[in-house]
């Protein structure tokens, strides 16, 4: 058994909460690099140098990525042979969201209710993800969210007899229809299989897994790149302005699912797809 005290959590988020909205991850990074020598339209590769400058900036100045500082969505691999003292973990992680937004001057986004609207003024409370796993440590993500790209995303209740073609069609409904509202290039995160909720935490899922790390399923690998080809060929483009570059990677998840159902659900990220990784 292995003691982890709150304090150690929250400056964790903190740091991560303003580390994620400054800097962007590697894997982003380089796909951003690689997709200037890539894009065929000259408008496309202006706006690319631009992304690349405003990440120059960023860095540099301490100034966000984004405006959107999103809301802190946070996935949590509890150890079970961790024993987490001084408060409770939920506490904890919010906390750190507090400070984070506060004391890194990041925007706050988070109203207390979704029809009165008043603002909580720390972009608390974050949505947290638990999973409990072997082991003594804690590994966290925090993937703030903007909701440019949030409001983009879809669920569909696919019937079993719609098949890969019917999950290929939802996928490219969804990028379609979004179109230049999500700020690509972006991430394409798909959820498959589950029941209604297990695919969109899927689809959210795979956005924080690296644009660089493919799936061990064979089929998966096979269907995100071709997933991939087909939405860069939707001609939308770096900031919706035409291009072949509409998206970095499409990261698909599955899960088994029931007999009956064959739940998709698609969540798309912007060109900064941000999100920060640590194991305490």
């Amino acid at each position: 058994m292995r003691t982890v005290n709150v304090r150690t959590i929250t400056e964790n988020i903190k740091e991560m909460c303003i580390e994620a909205n400054h800097f962007l991850s590697d894997d982003m990074r380089g796909a951003l690099d690689k997709s200037v020598g890539a894009e065929e339209s000259p408008l496309g590769v202006q706006i690319l140098e631009q992304l690349q400058e405003n990440l120059d900036i960023a860095g540099r100045d301490m100034i966000p990525i984004c405006q959107d500082t999103g809301m802190a969505v946070v996935f949590v691999k509890v150890g079970q042979d961790v024993h987490i003292e001084g408060g409770l973990l939920a506490d904890a992680i919010n906390e750190g969201v507090r400070q984070g937004y506060t004391e890194g001057f990041l925007r706050k986004s988070v109203v207390k209710d979704p029809i009165y609207r008043e603002n909580t003024g720390d972009n608390t409370p974050a949505v947290i993800h638990y999973e409990i796993v072997e082991g003594d440590a804690l590994d966290i993500t925090v993937a703030p969210k903007g909701f440019g790209s949030e409001n983009m995303s879809r669920v569909f209740m696919l019937k079993p007899a719609d098949g890969i073609e019917g999950v290929k069609e939802a996928i490219l409904t969804a990028v379609r229809d979004a179109g230049p509202n999500a700020c690509p290039p972006m991430v394409v995160g798909v959820g498959i299989g589950g029941t209604f909720e297990k695919c969109a935490l899927l689809a959210k899922k795979a956005l924080t897994r690296s644009v660089n790390e493919e799936s061990p399923l064979e089929y998966v690998r096979e269907l995100e790149a071709e997933m991939l080809l087909k939405i860069n060929k939707l001609g939308i483009g770096p900031g919706g302005l035409g291009g072949r570059i509409t998206a970095y990677a499409v990261n698909i998840e599955t899960y088994p699912t029931h007999i009956a159902g064959l739940p998709v659900a698609v969540n798309i990220c912007c060109h900064v797809n941000r999100h920060s990784h640590r194991v305490i």
